[in-house]
């Protein structure tokens, strides 16, 4: 496994790739809010030998620079859009995706404007309808939610929301924590007052009638959202037939047991390499 990293400039930002290359199948990893790529570290590890893994920065986050025109892009559909130009500069016509969080939003949002995705899979996502109180339905109230959505945090703010998103032992990696004081301000402001406009994508109707393969898997602790919200959903073509939620484990199941999930994950890849060839 030989990783390059490169920057694809797209109308958005330039975008910074972390991209292991080979000839299997392509798997785009995107990052949630205040995130960054370098938390699919376990999954590149593991998938980079077997699958063509990439890992991006969205706009406003890591090493990818800040949006030029930051109401247009920092949205569900702005990120989407994004995405979809460095996939065609890139030549990738046929592709799975992991999305985190807002990255998982940001995967059911691609589904109906990219037709090479081949399969999803979510993690602390919930499909909502559109409207802020449709979309209430599926996160838990907290300081947490509301931090999300402020373009300036503290100090205190950025280590509980560091903590809240990785779990009692993000301290010890201080990129985390770097990477949530690096965001742009107003990639949470604004993404925050878009996610909850009347004219977005109804993403809970989407998963009900699309035939797209879609995984879902949780941690059953997350702080985030509302699992039972999740777990409700009657989906249409949904990964063995469960959503899989995760025990002890946060909003980062991923990165908190990574021995755990990636069984998940592989098992969804594979299903998936088998029914593409």
């Amino acid at each position: 496994m030989a990783i390059s990293q490169y920057d694809i400039h797209t109308r958005h930002a330039v975008i910074s790739v972390t991209d292991t290359g080979g000839n299997g199948l392509p798997v785009l990893f995107i990052h949630g809010n205040s995130s960054s790529k370098d938390v699919f570290r376990h999954q590149v590890r593991c998938f980079g030998d077997e699958y063509r893994i990439l890992t991006i920065d969205l706009p406003g986050h890591g090493a990818s620079s800040n949006a030029v025109d930051p109401r247009r892009t920092y949205s569900i559909s702005g990120y989407a859009l994004c995405i979809i130009e460095v996939l065609e500069k890139l030549g990738i016509n046929k592709v799975a995706v992991f999305g985190w969080s807002l990255g998982g939003h940001i995967g059911l949002e691609m589904i109906s404007r990219f037709p090479g995705i081949v399969g999803l899979m979510i993690c602390g996502t919930p499909p909502v309808s559109p409207g802020a109180e449709n979309v209430s339905l599926g996160f838990k109230p907290s300081r947490f939610m509301a931090i999300s959505g402020k373009a300036s945090l503290t100090e205190e703010e950025i280590t509980d929301y560091t903590l809240a998103l990785y779990g009692k032992n993000a301290l010890s990696e201080p990129f985390l924590r770097a990477a949530v004081a690096r965001t742009d301000g107003l990639a949470r402001q604004y993404m925050s007052e878009a996610s909850v406009s009347p004219d977005v994508m109804d993403q809970r109707l989407l998963v009900e009638t699309n035939p797209t393969p879609l995984a879902i898997v949780n941690g059953a602790e997350d702080l985030f959202v509302n699992i039972d919200y999740i777990n409700g959903i009657t989906y249409k073509n949904l990964w063995t037939g469960r959503v899989y939620n995760l025990a002890n484990l946060g909003h980062g199941p991923f990165w908190e047991a990574p021995e755990r999930f990636n069984v998940m994950m592989a098992g969804f890849f594979s299903d998936l390499h088998l029914k593409i060839k």
